[in-house]
């Protein structure tokens, strides 16, 4: 069961906004840090005036994690523009290699928010970006993804503001409650303070931890950097060259599929997926 501070966050007469955290890693020192989806998606929880916002984590409790977690509790919003900021932090206790899945599905409904913020993928372990979709469909409940900023919510709609590729934006609108994942494109985290992080509590309940059953098969290895394919330049002149060179390559190979059943969008997928050598025939 998820502590209590959720219950408190939920009960109030005001928008119930849950944040799921994760413990992220630097991509060059490799040390552990809040990870930088969750923390923009905390970050455009505090943007939404007079919401109550519950953070929430399910994941080992160990000292390395709980300093990359209080990363998140040193997030102080402003209380004269309506921020509020959250205090605690709740982490659910899950074993090393467990599916967080139930527990957070759990959580979910016992919290009973109008909106579900997070990353789109986290920044370790599996990072398949799955998670989101997974608790969409458990919970029965709408998801849109990429969001790059959270325009209002009124009436139990929320109006969103989807990121899409070139600085592109999409205007969306859906009925809560619902989860939203958040893009790189949104406002980036503001500092999180020392004090408020090492003075804000962390709330740890233990949930049972169900094995992942499907990760227990897989073999994994580390990647590998693909070799990028140079295009040969036949230009005669040095000045043909350079301006080959510097020119900017438009892709033409997309399709975009419109109107068509799912069973036609799958086969596409496949076959994409099969032609760039993902997927064996």
């Amino acid at each position: 069961m998820p502590p209590d501070v959720l219950v408190e966050s939920a009960s109030a007469d005001r928008l119930g906004i849950a944040v799921l955290v994760s413990v992220g890693r630097h991509p060059l020192t490799g040390r552990t840090r809040r990870a930088d989806q969750d923390a923009r998606a905390y970050e455009l929880a505090l943007s939404i005036a007079g919401a109550r916002t519950a953070l929430l984590h399910a994941g080992q409790n160990d000292a390395e994690n709980e300093l990359a977690l209080r990363g998140y509790l040193g997030m102080v919003g402003a209380s004269e523009t309506g921020e509020n900021t959250a205090d605690r932090l709740a982490v659910i206790e899950q074993a090393t290699g467990a599916d967080v899945l139930p527990a957070l599905v759990n959580a979910l409904r016992e919290l009973s928010p109008e909106l579900v913020l997070c990353g789109m993928r986290a920044e370790t372990g599996e990072g398949s970006g799955m998670l989101p979709y997974l608790l969409a469909e458990w919970l029965g409940w709408p998801i849109v993804s990429g969001v790059a900023q959270v325009e209002s919510v009124s009436d139990g709609v929320a109006t969103l503001l989807q990121a899409l590729p070139r600085g592109q934006r999409r205007r969306l609108s859906v009925r809560l409650p619902a989860i939203v994942t958040v893009d790189s494109a949104a406002p980036a985290a503001r500092a999180s303070a020392f004090g408020p992080a090492r003075r804000g509590g962390l709330a740890v309940s233990a949930a049972a931890s169900m094995p992942d059953e499907a990760r227990a098969g897989w073999l994994t290895t580390p990647a590998r950097k693909r070799p990028r394919r140079l295009k040969i330049i036949t230009a005669s002149s040095a000045r043909d060259r350079f301006k080959a060179a510097a020119v900017k390559t438009q892709g033409g190979g997309g399709k975009v599929l419109t109107g068509f059943s799912p069973e036609i969008g799958a086969e596409a997928i496949q076959a994409l997926l099969k032609e760039e050598g993902v997927l064996t025939s």
